[in-house]
């Protein structure tokens, strides 16, 4: 029979942040492959995991790949991780997680924290739709496209960013429009964690004034979708008949244009009553 490969989710900064599931998959499993050896030793020395280490990273992701298939394909049992929260995002994880499938291989997930949920949840935006850009790419033409992008995306969007690039960044976001909220989130879960809000443009002179350090994620607040303009009767009464000559009862038509108008149903009925138009005509 071949082995599993369980991807295991590891804390992004406290080391208390870790599954007792997650423990016993590192214990029991016969190789742990890691992205950064000297990162994850720290990890198994915290917990005396003594399971064997091996790289697994982008520059030997192709060799590396080879020899963890040959070896779950003997049946051993392999645990990947990343330096931080869920293999396979923003690291090369993925590659080996589609090795084995293409192989025919079991694969498992072992839960644990990540970045991209955790700086959204802190930001306090809108969670309900957001889209996760990783990294931003440091090619000049893919990255104004992707800015483009950016710019108009409605959802919230959340951004991982290394701390000597985030003044960078958010320089080139604010160009786009300075007013966008935004909440810069940091060193999540260890001790000196922070979370900076407001819109790109005070995000940057805060930067400016005390460059940050430590693992980051910048969440941007959605674009608001503009709503078509109705049109309408300048006149209250006419716009009231608008609606009524299209068989509306009485008070739905002036519920109707009251919602047109942005005012409440009751100013619409004074209007009526004094014989006014909203602008007094």
């Amino acid at each position: 029979m071949t082995g599993t490969l369980y991807i295991v989710g590891t804390p992004i900064g406290n080391l208390e942040d870790i599954s007792l599931r997650a423990l016993r998959a590192l214990k029991e499993c016969d190789c742990i492959a890691a992205e950064d050896t000297r990162h994850t030793i720290k990890l198994l020395n915290y917990y005396e995991i003594k399971t064997p280490l091996t790289a697994y990273h982008e520059h030997n992701k192709r060799v590396k790949g080879e020899d963890l298939l040959r070896q779950l394909k003997e049946g051993r049992n392999i645990a990947l991780v990343s330096d931080a929260g869920m293999p396979g995002i923003s690291d090369p994880g993925k590659e080996l997680i589609n090795l084995c499938y293409t192989c025919n291989i079991t694969v498992t997930v072992v839960p644990g924290p990540t970045a991209v949920i955790s700086g959204l949840v802190l930001s306090g935006m809108d969670s309900r739709r957001f889209v996760f850009e990783g990294f931003l790419p440091r090619d000049k033409k893919t990255r104004s496209d992707r800015l483009t992008e950016i710019s108009n995306e409605t959802r919230t969007v959340v951004i991982y960013e290394a701390p000597h690039h985030i003044i960078e960044t958010v320089g080139d976001l604010r160009k786009i429009d300075g007013h966008r909220q935004s909440a810069l989130v940091r060193e999540i879960t260890k001790k000196f964690e922070e979370v900076i809000l407001g819109d790109l443009d005070s995000l940057a002179i805060k930067l400016n004034a005390s460059p940050p350090v430590g693992e980051m994620v910048l969440i941007l607040e959605g674009v608001k979708p503009i709503e078509p303009q109705k049109e309408f009767p300048p006149d209250i009464k006419e716009h009231v008949d608008m609606y009524t000559q299209k068989g509306y009862e009485l008070k739905d038509a002036m519920k109707s244009a009251a919602r047109d108008r942005g005012v409440s149903k009751r100013e619409i009925y004074k209007m009526l009553l004094t014989g006014f138009g909203e602008n007094g005509e």
